[in-house]
């Protein structure tokens, strides 16, 4: 499990094309510390599994239904990424609950840079906009943000300057894709009253006389 809490900027240092899968070699002198072989670390909110390390570099392969679902297909040599290692049991909750599993991909839409801080436009698949309400968390490139508006087809979130400075969202522009993580919790939440008001319609519970 992560929070959200970016701990650096890393890079893509190679990238090797498999059959049905890519294998990076990342940059990250934070993250690697005390690293070893099957630990997760999150690349853009994408919880991939060490193979390998060496110095401050590791690598991570990556399937085919991964590149499919996220946007870690569109990386490059030299491109910067978000790292995160999960978080530490009794370690404080800074962000939200982030499992790295990435529910869809959206594009930055705009920008509207202000003096202390940036309102960013995401756009939104079909079928996450039921999970993302105003002033809800949401996982953007591994980022943990709050919305600040959501509709229909996008929502907007609020960057301060840290976030800009440190993560890839001070880096991306119109038309870039991003990583978007829903809220956990939403989706238990809609699979237990769908399971719930499925049994009282089949058993006749809760059915008004």
């Amino acid at each position: 499990m992560f929070t959200g809490i970016v701990e650096e900027l890393g890079e893509i240092t190679a990238v090797e094309t498999l059959d049905d899968a890519c294998r990076f070699r990342l940059r990250g002198p934070a993250v690697t510390e005390g690293a070893k072989h099957g630990d997760s670390i999150a690349v853009n909110g994408v919880c991939l599994t060490v193979v390998d390390h060496e110095g401050d570099e590791f690598t991570a392969d990556v399937m085919a239904e991964t590149l499919n679902r996220s946007s870690l297909g569109a990386l490059a040599v030299g491109s910067r990424v978000n790292l995160e290692r999960p978080m530490a049991l009794g370690a404080r909750l800074g962000g939200h609950i982030v499992q790295g599993h990435v529910d869809g991909t959206g594009r930055i839409l705009g920008r509207e840079p202000s003096e202390n801080w940036e309102i960013v436009r995401i756009s939104l698949p079909a079928g996450l906009s039921r999970y993302v309400v105003e002033k809800g968390s949401i996982t953007v490139d591994g980022v943990s943000l709050t919305v600040v508006d959501a509709g229909r087809d996008s929502f907007t979130v609020s960057l301060i300057p840290t976030t800009l400075a440190l993560t890839t969202l001070g880096l991306k522009q119109s038309g870039d894709p991003v990583n978007l993580e829903v809220d956990v919790i939403a989706k238990y939440v809609e699979r237990l009253i769908g399971d719930r008001t499925t049994a009282e319609r089949t058993t006749g519970e809760g059915a008004t006389k």
